[in-house]
């Protein structure tokens, strides 16, 4: 069948062919870094991860760029009492709008990396690419597609016939200030209710770069364009955002773009829905506002808050909860230990007594191969109905829903037939196979607290040896007042973080 998506912009899910074949150009819309990202953008950036994951496991090489927003949205997204975000980050914080975008940067990339989202191979910075942004400015206003109106710098919306396309809004529906949130006496300016800044003159502003027409700073929605062409061509084969980004945002992309390159700025567009939590929008003022760090600081694991946003489609609606989470982390224990299960049924790795971590990725066969033909044994018809299910699953515009499905099934099943030596093995290659997409079973770095909880263990084992029961259980007490648990296996004792 082929790897499917749905388009936005067709309103269907499609095939999906990049226009270079073996290759995809990806960019994704990034964190605005002013503050934390919250849970709901990363549903987002985990959604741009799957797919990579999925290409790649498909045999496609994946360029993928994500920018870092720490100019536009910034200047131009405004709170309920109209303080520019920026501005008020700076004067709260006391420190400068740079270091403020650095550090929340710096945040940004840790929870990627706690949440196991590859990384890109390019995190543009919006600040570094204000001169290609004022050069894209001139060239539309010598199109006259653009144009000035006191201050400002504003893109015409009736000279390109096409936007509204992507938001399937209509031109004549489109409010005053929606691209650029103009309001006063700039509104009797504009040509039409739509047009949206391309450049504000503000000296005075927090963010100010020099140019043609004063000095000040480039509206929102310069940066991806820009970004996106420098780095990926004239022509990207996949764009994501959440469904917020889609009007304005990505409307007015392909908008200052394609009128200059004179080609299609996107071939498939993806959005995410947007996420609750608790049942309501995320607001601090609720309490239920989350961030990736705030939850590890309460002792979640971040793999647990990976498995329960991506295990709902991502257009459809979802639902944050502790609850969820905590049911999310016992989904990834018994996964892992599946995996860790069958490679001691097979005779390892990791047959005897050892720490908790994760399995790493191993040397499973590429799923080319592997669906090369059925294994022989009593294994072989769970393994072929799991490898097609899952396959079929996640190349249907990644219905992670249907392939988590499949992974726990084939589990259940295999469990019950109890494989040993090279049908285990191929139990455990299967999950790790499948792991290529879900990002489960990474692995955890053995720190000081493994190597002592690993001491522990093995003073235990020696004090049940020597019949110190009450140490034995003393130990165990302690070691679950740690979040461990101990299992005694016929190869030795085992634990994990509960």
């Amino acid at each position: 069948m082929g790897i499917r998506f749905q388009d936005t912009m067709a309103g269907k899910v499609i095939d999906f062919e990049p226009l270079e074949p073996g290759l995809v150009r990806m960019y994704n819309c990034g964190p605005t870094v002013y503050t934390y990202a919250h849970i709901g953008n990363f549903r987002a950036f985990l959604l741009a991860d799957l797919i990579r994951r999925l290409c790649e496991f498909r045999g496609l090489e994946v360029r993928q760029v994500m920018n870092i927003t720490d100019v536009g949205h910034m200047t131009v997204d405004t709170d309920d009492a109209g303080e520019d975000k920026m501005e008020k980050a700076v004067r709260q914080e006391g420190k400068s709008a740079f270091d403020i975008a650095r550090f929340y940067e710096a945040a940004f990339l840790a929870d990627l990396d706690a949440l196991g989202i590859q990384r890109a191979q390019v995190y543009p910075r919006a600040s570094d690419h204000v001169a290609e942004m004022i050069e894209l400015v001139a060239a539309l206003l010598e199109k006259g597609i653009a144009y000035q109106a006191g201050d400002a710098i504003l893109f015409d919306i009736s000279k390109y016939p096409e936007y509204g396309r992507l938001s399937h809004k209509r031109l004549e529906d489109l409010q005053a200030g929606a691209g650029g949130r103009l309001t006063g006496e700039m509104l009797d300016q504009k040509r039409n209710p739509g047009d949206f800044r391309l450049w504000k003159v503000d000296p005075a502003h927090v963010l100010q770069w020099d140019s043609p027409w004063g000095r000040g700073y480039p509206g929102w929605h310069l940066e991806c364009s820009v970004m996106a062409r420098k780095y990926l061509g004239d022509t990207l084969d996949i764009h994501t955002g959440g469904e917020d980004n889609i009007f304005p945002h990505h409307e007015s992309e392909r908008a200052q773009i394609e009128p200059v390159t004179g080609k299609p700025f996107v071939r498939y567009w993806l959005h995410t829905r947007h996420l609750m939590a608790e049942g309501t929008k995320m607001s601090k003022s609720l309490g239920n506002f989350y961030t990736v760090h705030g939850l590890m600081e309460e002792g979640f694991d971040p793999i647990a808050i990976r498995y329960l946003l991506i295990s709902t489609h991502y257009r459809a609606p979802a639902n944050f909860t502790k609850e969820g989470l905590k049911g999310a982390w016992e989904s990834v224990v018994r996964i892992r230990q599946f995996v860790r299960r069958m490679e001691e049924a097979a005779g390892g790795p990791g047959g005897a007594s050892g720490s908790g971590a994760a399995p790493t990725s191993g040397t499973a066969a590429a799923p080319e191969a592997a669906a090369g033909g059925a294994p022989e044994g009593s294994i072989a018809p769970a393994l072929s109905d799991f490898e097609q299910t899952f396959g079929e699953a996640v190349d249907d515009d990644l219905n992670m829903s249907k392939a988590f499905a499949a992974v726990f099934d084939f589990m259940r099943e295999v469990n019950r037939l109890e494989p040993t030596g090279g049908e285990a093995r191929r139990a455990a290659e299967a999950i790790r196979r499948a792991d290529r997409i879900l990002g489960l079973l990474a692995e955890e770095k053995a720190g000081e607290e493994d190597a002592a909880i690993d001491a522990l263990v093995a003073e235990r084992q020696a004090a049940r040896k020597g019949r110190d029961f009450a140490r034995s259980d003393q130990i165990r007490d302690e070691l679950a007042t740690r979040g461990i648990v101990l299992e005694d296996t016929p190869q030795g004792p085992r634990w994990y973080r509960k």
